[in-house]
């Protein structure tokens, strides 16, 4: 592979296991990024107060950005920071005291929970509800106009079913028809003589 400033050049006849590994590498890269960036800002304000604002235009990023790459970075120690865990999950937690950033981390590592999942839990919590359970397969995300979803939203609520369910019996039967109608096309037929 070949990294620039402005793209990443792949080589012809990649294996899929090499192009998924490429990926998980570059989207640790972008996580790690936001930590290292935090780190280097702290660093600059403790060392170099007279410099600080020159260096902070140098790199290209927002003031606003790198201010809150840096206020995460301080709130977790090295030592503190989960590498199972994104930079976002450390974010979601970073205006709670220490006692309770860990407890969340130890259940957001131990749930596997997206920082959505991770917010999600925080919020229930505060108003006394459950948390979220933790999934047994990865999740997949798809892309869905947003006119289709209220369709579909409408038409769980008219069978008075949970959406969620909805969205998955729906697929499972469309999945099951589709597949049955192929294996029924795809039959030898005995012809006798």
């Amino acid at each position: 592979m070949l990294t620039t400033k402005v793209g990443l050049q792949m080589p012809t006849g990649m294996a899929y296991d090499e192009w998924e590994r490429a990926g998980r590498q570059l989207a640790g890269v972008l996580d790690s990024s936001s930590w290292w960036l935090g780190d280097w800002l702290r660093y600059g304000k403790d060392h170099y107060t007279d410099r600080y604002q020159r260096g902070i235009q140098a790199v290209g990023l927002s003031y606003q950005t790198l201010r809150n790459y840096a206020w995460v970075a301080r709130r977790f120690d090295f030592t503190r920071r989960r590498p199972t865990l994104s930079f976002q999950h450390h974010a979601e937690l970073a205006s709670m005291p220490v006692e309770d950033q860990d407890r969340w981390l130890d259940r957001a590592e131990q749930g596997q929970w997206t920082t959505k999942q991770l917010r999600g839990a925080i919020r229930a919590e505060r108003q006394g509800g459950q948390l979220p359970r933790t999934p047994t397969e990865p999740s997949r995300r798809l892309e869905v106009p947003g006119s289709r979803v209220q369709w579909w939203h409408k038409a769980a609520e008219q069978l008075g079913v949970d959406f969620e369910q909805w969205v998955m019996t729906t697929l499972d039967s469309a999945a099951a028809s589709a597949l049955d109608d192929l294996a029924e096309h795809t039959r030898p037929v005995a012809v006798s003589a």
